[in-house]
């Protein structure tokens, strides 16, 4: 979905399909008609915008086989579908019943993620619309917090392969008129577990091709300001690549025992649900909600928020909500200016199957339809910001 914003620059909204999972270009192709089309037409657009997963095989198979990619290209125009942005964070295994931890492997002391992230952009560029000329791609934020934080090398090696990276972008760029820009995207648990955290690296990177994405659902889980966060990024120049749209649970009272019980339900055992409270002595957390459950670690006099993404139009029934104001005051710092700070926004809500039970969809109308209202919620909130919906 395209946005004119008031200064005249378009705006992208997608949404992400990791929500599909899939290893192979086969697994994609079927994404694109089984979940991606019925989501359009259920929007009644000729064109929607997705932001596309692509794991280390379905990535390797389209660049060893140029008439792959045209075949894919030519499959989403025949759908109706564009893509101007990609997910790089997982590699593989995102549909596995236990993704946890793997999620940060392979990370930027591993070449692996350097020949992955590569790709990825020269894929995008192949991908862009005729009519677009500017990509991006979100990836890991470095690395999760261990065992990096102990390895004197790491924060170097990463900070190699960030800069080889930057200049292959200027080589795409040169070679296609193409300009990808990568995302580091801040989660709690990582070694960015902040934007602050982002900046001290990508400072010593120095390229603007090389940048942010924020997401909605880690910034408030880490109970980050959003005037702060975004203004800190700006003074010290670095750029916001793209913007995923995206809610964490909240709890305003883990103390009681009704709002625990409500927690346990979003407790699961195939994604880590970082979960943070803010004390005054600082931030606090555990690596998973069931952790912050068992009362061990983590105090419960102050709210809890939980990085599980729920879905932006429904949030959890009391005595727990989520944080979509946080979302709602980051995209008006965002593109409700007198200009945008970013041109690519995703909806990213991954999570729909690990949803309670009774939240869950249990078809893929269903999905299609929580999918097509998430972007519905999405776009009132740009056109209340001024921005107009392109056909």
């Amino acid at each position: 979905m395209r946005f004119r914003h008031p200064d005249g620059t378009t705006v992208h909204l997608a949404y992400c399909t990791n929500v599909h999972p899939a290893e192979t270009l086969d697994g994609v192709r079927a994404q694109l008609r089984d979940h991606c089309e019925p989501v359009r037409r259920r929007l009644g657009r000729d064109r929607l915008g997705i932001g596309l997963w692509l794991a280390k095989e379905a990535a390797r198979t389209l660049v060893n086989d140029p008439s792959a990619l045209r075949a894919l290209r030519a499959e989403l125009d025949h759908r109706g579908l564009e893509v101007v942005t990609l997910n790089g964070f997982p590699y593989e295994g995102f549909g596995a019943e236990e993704v946890k931890y793997r999620v940060y492997q392979p990370d930027w002391t591993h070449p692996e993620r350097l020949a992955h992230t590569t790709d990825l952009a020269r894929l995008l560029a192949a991908l862009l619309p005729e009519d677009v000329t500017h990509g991006s791609v979100s990836t890991l934020p470095i690395a999760w917090r261990t065992p990096y934080a102990t390895d004197p090398a790491a924060a170097a090696t990463a900070r190699k392969a960030l800069t080889a990276l930057a200049q292959r972008l200027d080589a795409l760029a040169e070679l296609t008129g193409k300009t990808v820009t990568i995302g580091l995207e801040p989660e709690p648990g990582c070694t960015v577990e902040t934007t602050a955290d982002a900046i001290a690296p990508l400072t010593a990177v120095g390229h603007d091709r090389i940048g942010v994405c924020v997401d909605t659902c880690h910034l408030a889980t880490s109970f980050e300001d959003p005037d702060t966060a975004l203004d800190a990024l700006h003074t010290a120049g670095i750029p916001v690549a793209k913007a995923q749209l995206s809610a964490a649970l909240h709890a305003e009272h883990p103390h009681l025992p009704e709002v625990r019980e409500a927690l346990a339900a979003f407790a699961e055992p195939r994604f880590l649900h970082q979960t943070r409270t803010l004390t005054a002595a600082g931030l606090r957390g555990t690596d998973d909600l069931d952790e912050a459950l068992a009362g061990v670690s983590l105090p419960d006099s102050t709210p809890w928020r939980s990085h599980f993404h729920v879905p932006l139009h429904a949030p959890p029934a009391p005595p727990l909500t989520s944080t979509l104001p946080v979302l709602e005051r980051v995209l008006t710092r965002l593109v409700g200016g007198p200009a945008p700070l970013t041109r690519h926004l995703e909806v990213e809500t991954y999570t729909w199957q690990a949803l309670p039970a009774e939240l869950r969809p249990r078809t893929r109308a269903q999905l299609a339809d929580g999918i097509a209202a998430e972007l519905t919620l999405a776009r009132d909130f740009l056109t209340d910001l001024g921005l107009k919906e392109l056909p």
